[in-house]
C-alpha cells in the first residue's frame, strides 16, 4: 500500500506540472498572489533581519553594560534653578562608586571644543574630554603607544594628554607622537599616550573626528563650568532597572529632595534601549506579516477560483477516469496536489525574486546594512504556507471533481 501511495503522489505530481505548464499564463496570473505574497514575506524578514543586526552592533559598540546619568531641570523649577545647581560632581561620582551595588565602575566626563596647535599647524574646535583613567576600562579604548592616564594625573592636576589617531594625521604629529608637546587653548601638554580611533556609530554621526582626552580634574581647572555627566558600568545589563532604583535613592537623598519634588537628574541605559528597539521591531514583524498574510490570502483565493474553473473544464475528463476505475480518493489526489504544485511553484517563484532583490540591494553605494540575507525560517515559512493555502483552498474544487458521477461528467458538454 505505501508503495501505491507513493507511485500515485508521484505521478500526479507529474500530471499536476502538466497541466500548470498547459496553461502557463493561466497559471502565472493564478499564482501571482503567492508570488507577491512570499516576495514581501522574504524581503521584509531580510530588511528587519538586517536592520535588527546592524541596530544591535550599533548598540553593542557602544555596549550593553553602559549607563549615563546627567542634572535635568524640571520644567516646573526652570525659572527658579539654574542648569549649574543640577550638573554632576565627583562627590556624586564617588557616593555611587561606593554605595551602587549595581554598579561596577564609572567616570565622570567634561568637554570643551578647543584650538589645539602643534607648532604652525592649528586644528580649530577640537573635541577636548575631561575623563577618570577608569574610562579606558568602560569605553573599551585600548593604548596602541605610549600609557593611559593614571589616578595621579587626576589627582595632581598634571598637563597631560592623549589623543588619537585621527588627531595624529591632522596636527602633522609623528607616527608615535609619545613625548611630543602640542598646545591645548594655549596651555603646554605632553602627550602620554596614543588611543585608538573608534569607529563612530550611526548615533555619534558616522564620521570618526579628531579627538584629545586630558584628566578630569586638569580639564576642571581649565575650565570649571564646563557640563559634567556621568559614564557607568554595571555588573548586569539585565538588573538596569535596580541600578537605577539605586542611583535615584542615592542621589535624591544627597540632593536633599522631598518625596513630592521631581528628580533633578536622569538616567539612560544602553541594554533598556535594545529591549526597546526589540519590542518595535516585533510589532513591525507583526504587522507586515498581517499585510503579507492578506496577499497570501488573496492569491488562496485565486488559486481555489481557478481550480473551480479547471474542474469545470476537464469534467469529461474527470468521468472517463471514474469510468475507468479511477476511485474519488485518486481524483481528489490528483486536484489537490495540481493546488499545491501550483502554489510551491508560486512560492519559489517568488523566493528567487526575493534573493535577486535582496542580493541586488547590497550594490547599493553607502547601503548602511553590511550584511543582509534571507533567513532560513522566512524560507521555511513562506514555502510552507505556500504549500498550506494549496491544500486549503484546493480542497474545496477536488472533493467536487471526486463527488462527480461519472454518467452526468460524461455527458457534460
Amino acid at each position: 500500500p505505501i508503495i501505491f501511495i507513493l507511485r500515485l503522489l508521484w505521478q500526479t505530481v507529474f500530471l499536476a506540472i502538466g497541466q500548470v505548464w498547459a496553461n502557463k499564463v493561466r497559471a502565472v496570473l493564478t499564482a501571482l498572489g503567492i508570488i507577491i505574497g512570499v516576495l514581501g514575506v522574504t524581503v521584509v524578514a531580510a530588511g528587519l533581519d538586517g536592520m535588527q543586526g546592524y541596530v544591535l552592533t550599533q548598540f553593542e559598540g557602544i555596549g550593553a553594560k553602559k549607563m549615563w546619568v546627567w542634572g535635568n531641570v524640571p520644567e516646573n523649577k526652570r525659572t527658579v534653578m539654574s542648569w549649574t545647581d543640577v550638573k554632576m560632581s565627583t562627590y556624586e561620582a564617588n557616593l555611587i562608586l561606593d554605595n551602587a551595588e549595581s554598579v561596577e565602575t564609572l567616570t565622570p566626563g567634561c568637554r570643551s571644543s578647543w584650538n589645539v596647535a602643534n607648532g604652525k599647524k592649528i586644528a580649530q574646535g577640537v573635541r577636548v574630554t575631561g575623563i577618570w583613567p577608569t574610562w579606558h576600562e568602560i569605553e573599551n579604548r585600548q593604548v596602541l603607544y605610549g600609557r593611559p592616564f593614571s589616578r595621579i594625573d587626576d589627582d595632581e592636576h598634571r598637563q597631560v594628554c592623549l589623543i588619537n589617531e585621527q588627531g595624529i594625521e591632522e596636527l602633522d604629529l609623528d607616527t608615535d607622537p609619545v613625548g611630543d608637546y602640542i598646545l591645548v587653548s594655549g596651555r603646554r601638554f605632553l602627550i602620554v599616550g596614543v588611543v585608538e580611533t573608534k569607529e563612530a556609530s550611526m548615533f555619534e554621526g558616522g564620521q570618526s573626528r579628531t579627538e584629545l582626552f586630558i584628566p578630569f580634574a586638569t580639564h576642571k581647572m581649565l575650565n570649571p563650568y564646563t557640563w559634567t555627566d556621568l559614564t557607568l558600568q554595571l555588573y548586569d545589563p539585565d538588573k538596569a532597572d535596580d541600578a537605577k532604583a539605586e542611583i535615584r535613592f542615592i542621589l535624591r537623598n544627597h540632593r536633599n529632595l522631598g518625596p513630592e519634588d521631581e528628580d533633578t537628574f536622569d538616567m539612560f541605559v544602553v541594554q533598556s534601549a535594545i529591549e526597546n528597539f526589540n519590542n518595535v521591531a516585533r510589532v513591525i514583524g507583526f504587522i507586515m506579516s498581517g499585510v503579507i498574510g492578506i496577499s497570501l490570502l488573496v492569491g488562496g483565493i485565486g488559486i481555489m477560483n481557478i481550480m473551480l474553473v479547471s474542474v469545470s473544464e476537464r469534467t469529461r475528463e474527470i468521468g472517463l477516469r471514474k469510468a475507468m476505475g479511477a476511485k474519488p480518493p485518486v481524483v481528489l489526489m490528483q486536484f489537490l496536489v495540481e493546488a499545491v504544485v501550483l502554489c510551491v511553484v508560486g512560492g519559489l517563484v517568488g523566493l528567487l525574486i526575493g534573493n535577486v532583490l535582496v542580493a541586488g540591494v547590497q550594490f547599493i553605494p553607502n547601503f548602511p546594512l553590511e550584511s543582509i540575507a534571507i533567513p532560513r525560517w522566512a524560507v521555511i515559512l513562506s514555502l510552507g504556507f505556500s504549500a498550506v493555502v494549496g491544500i486549503v483552498f484546493g480542497m474545496g474544487p477536488a472533493i467536487k471533481a471526486s463527488m462527480l458521477n461519472p454518467i452526468d461528467a460524461l455527458r457534460h458538454e
